[in-house]
């Protein structure tokens, strides 16, 4: 007994010398004010253009209010006070804005303190609905477009968990998710277990990504049972009317001509593998009374999926209502079994049913490869678009719905990287039954709006695209020194449309275009964010890698900065590789020198009011052409780029080759503890949320679909953890104690650090309490750039 004490004292004496009692800290003043300036207001206008909503939105959260109860149960995290979102942002505050005669008026009456979401036009543009959050719950409150007075309209307490707590049926009638009135005291935990918790597989290959918050245990599934369950009820100003018996509803979707409903409800056996999008699944249509006239599909719980990222489910999916069509609902079903190994001439066939769903489902279109979504058009037109992720492809075809028989036709057939190839994204209208359709001019032409990429950096564009033959003309693009990019248009007819433009020096704000004046009438006049931030320098860098590769990043320099008087700077170096097929698409140039620096927390540009030159975005392609892997040459990849981009901030005479620092977040920090294990070109490493042994994912990551037993080597070489002991550059590293992201669970994080501590490295690490994948708290974000700002100050500029 005496041994064990003695042996017990030694390892706690440990520990606390190991260990740091630190409070929360705060960084320097110039990044203090960065960091707490107010976010910029939110903007979204009517299906019509005619209105806009000018939205002021919440700044960040306390630690306190970030640790309030929270379960994490099936892939999703609530807050079990209140059936809702347990990690929300919110809207403190609403003006309705009319975009023709410029008048605002503020939204009213509502309760003190409001915590709003999920705002949403009605059909007819007479008024926004919206969702209140309290502490014990969230309820339906209804404002008036014209006047800006807002009431609740129910006592209710809906239930959000699943993230769509209401729909709007018509001008009047709203359908809610309630939690149900019947609803009774919540499950207490036992204070013993009454087993032992048991999974079994018999067999069956069932390969999964590492995924987090699953439910472990009997006591999981109820929680599950009881927080999720809820109760559809319609409401309008005549009344409440419950149209069905509490049930856990995934989604419920009104039809466009609002005489049906499209149900999907969960069901048990649960999974402790996989979360609530593959548990057991009920799809029905109801009409308005609440009564199932059609069960379209009962598909059994979705644990056991081929591998690879184009694999699906073998059981019909994605059921929806074609937009164009009163009551017709479409859906997917794979014709390879959900195995993209499988060679056969069709991935996926997609189906329809009209009212009244006594008939047989008709085939509408087969997809060579794996569906991705359709836009509906009309009677003659949709565009159904396909990819496959391994060759990283997308196709999108035209198809007539009329005529099923008919061959698809191709109208777009790219690689998704080449982005100076990228046509854009079609322009979208309200039909008549208030849904979404394509813009089809009578010319038999689309609009569309791309991000312009081109070697000059992103232009973004508004163009005509011909449906006859492919041909695209530009009727408008950004031009310098902005960088602008179409947010609505509102008569597409008349080309006119809403612009959202910003500058290096100015903040966004949004203009009218187009139409008979054809000059920019402004909408907003947002003041600059971060006043401090002006006379920082930004420009475009452009390099090449050894082996040919063209290369960017975006660089800032301290205000006043002139590199003949001023000498070389310390330089942050901030990254996140991508994967390519095509040395071409990587070679793209991304992002403009013409966008206005807004500093988010997580931003590296902080450090430029600290005396550093500032690289962020600096690209770190990893391309494997052909038959190749990216990943097979990743550290040889990441060596080369560094170098390139150490070379190229050095030859410009402006930083300090023995003052450079490099750092990410999430694959970000997987590179830089790599950078670290493989290179001497670094004087520290800041490693946030990052993930460094890749057998702890072995069913794949990030763009890698081979397994850990496929290709061992592989994961051995690209995971840091392997040459921890080869780290002896000081490393920074910050996790989320609460990280609910595939993958960078907080344990990867602990076992570098302690890999790095055993073979006599410097490294600091650092858990967040409360925080996930991403950071929210003022309290952690402040601490945050306090460990960083400490670490740059002492490893670097000094």
């Amino acid at each position: 007994m005496r041994k064990l004490v003695l042996t017990l004292s030694v390892f706690i004496t440990f520990r606390a010398y190991a260990q740091e009692a630190l409070k929360y800290q705060t960084p320097a003043q110039s990044i203090m004010e960065l960091a707490m300036a107010a976010p910029s207001p939110s903007v979204t206008f009517s299906s019509k253009g005619d209105r806009m909503l000018i939205m002021d939105r919440t700044g960040f959260p306390t630690i306190e209010e970030l640790s309030q109860p929270e379960y994490r149960l099936a892939g999703l995290r609530i807050n079990p006070a209140n059936f809702g979102p347990s990690r929300a942002s919110y809207v403190t505050g609403i003006r309705i804005k009319d975009v023709n005669n410029l008048k605002e008026q503020a939204v009213t009456g509502l309760p003190a303190n409001a915590r709003i979401a999920n705002v949403t036009w009605s059909p007819l543009r007479k008024s926004i609905a919206f969702t209140v959050t309290t502490n014990n719950s969230i309820t339906l409150w209804k404002a008036d477009a014209t006047t800006g007075v807002a009431k609740q309209m129910s006592a209710r307490r809906l239930n959000d968990t699943f993230d769509g707590a209401f729909r709007w049926i018509d001008e009047d009638r709203i359908l809610v998710l309630s939690v149900p009135s019947t609803i009774s005291a919540a499950p207490e935990k036992p204070l013993a277990p009454e087993g032992p918790t048991v999974q079994q597989t018999s067999g069956k290959a069932a390969p999964a990504a590492t995924f987090q918050d699953m439910l472990k245990n009997p006591y999981d599934e109820k929680l599950f049972d009881y927080y999720f369950q809820s109760e559809p009820v319609i409401i309008s100003v005549a009344g409440e009317t419950v149209i069905g018996k509490p049930g856990i509803y995934e989604n419920i979707s009104p039809s466009p001509d609002n005489q049906y409903l499209l149900v999907k409800q969960l069901s048990r056996p649960y999974s402790y593998l996989v979360g609530a999008g593959r548990f057991p699944t009920e799809t029905s249509i109801w009409n308005l009374k609440g009564e199932n006239i059609k069960l379209l599909s009962k598909n059994p719980l979705d644990e056991v999926r081929p591998k690879g990222f184009d694999a699906t489910s073998n059981y019909p999916r994605s059921y929806a209502w074609r937009n164009d069509a009163p009551a017709t609902v479409f859906w997917v079903q794979a014709l390879d079994g959900g195995d993209p190994k499988k060679e056969v001439p069709f991935r996926d066939v997609v189906n329809t049913l009209e009212a009244p769903f006594t008939g047989t489902p008709a085939e509408l279109v087969k997809t060579v490869d794996r569906f991705s979504h359709v836009n509906w058009g009309n009677q003659q037109l949709a565009l159904v678009s396909e990819g496959n992720s391994s060759k990283q492809t997308m196709k999108v075809s035209r198809i007539d719905p009329s005529h099923p028989e008919q061959k698809p036709v191709t109208v777009i057939d790219r690689s998704e990287n080449d982005r100076y190839n990228d046509p854009g994204e079609p322009v979208m209208v309200k039909n008549q039954y208030d849904r979404s359709v394509l813009y089809i001019s009578p010319a038999n032409e689309l609009l569309m709006t791309a991000p312009g990429a081109s070697p000059e950096g992103d232009r973004p564009f508004l163009s005509t695209f011909s449906l006859k033959n492919g041909k695209q003309t530009i009727v408008w693009r950004s031009k310098a020194p902005y960088y602008e990019q179409v947010t609505q248009v509102i008569d597409p007819a008349k080309l006119t449309f809403v612009v959202a433009r910003e500058s290096a020096t100015t903040p966004i704000n949004y203009y009218l275009e187009g139409g008979k004046k054809k000059t920019g009438t402004a909408l907003t006049a947002f003041p600059h964010p971060q006043p401090q931030l002006q006379g920082v320098q930004k420009q475009l860098l452009k390099y090449k890698r050894k082996d040919g590769v063209d290369l960017t990043a975006m660089l800032y320099l301290p205000k006043g900065y002139d590199p003949a008087k001023d000498g070389r700077l310390p330089v942050l170096m901030w990254a996140y590789p991508r994967e390519y097929k095509s040395a071409s698409d990587a070679a793209q140039v991304r992002g403009s020198a013409y966008k206005f620096p807004r500093v988010t927390y997580g931003s590296p540009i902080f450090w430029v009011t600290r005396g550093f030159a500032v690289m962020d975005a600096t690209e770190m392609p990893i391309v494997g052409e052909g038959d190749k892997e990216p990943n097979d040459t990743f550290v040889d990849q990441l060596v080369m780029n560094a170098e390139a981009a150490v070379d190229k901030i050095t030859g410009m005479g402006i930083g300090d080759k023995n003052r450079i620092a490099v750092g990410g977040h999430s694959y970000g920090a997987f590179m830089t503890a790599n950078l670290l294990s493989h290179t001497n070109l670094f004087k520290a490493g800041i490693a946030r949320s990052g993930a460094y042994n890749r057998t702890l994912t072995p069913f794949g990551f990030q763009n890698e679909q081979r397994t850990y037993w496929q290709v061992p080597d592989v994961y051995y070489k690209m995971s840091p953890f392997s040459y921890a002991d080869k780290i002896k550059t000081p490393i920074l590293l910050i996790h989320g104690e609460a990280d609910n992201n595939s993958g960078t669970f907080p344990i990867q994080s602990e076992r570098l650090y302690n890999a790095i501590k055993g073979n006599g490295g410097t490294a600091r690490l650092v858990f967040l309490p409360q925080e996930s994948h991403g950071y929210a708290a003022k309290e952690s974000i402040l601490h945050m750039l306090w460990e960083m700002d400490n670490w740059l100050i002492k490893y670097v500029k000094q």
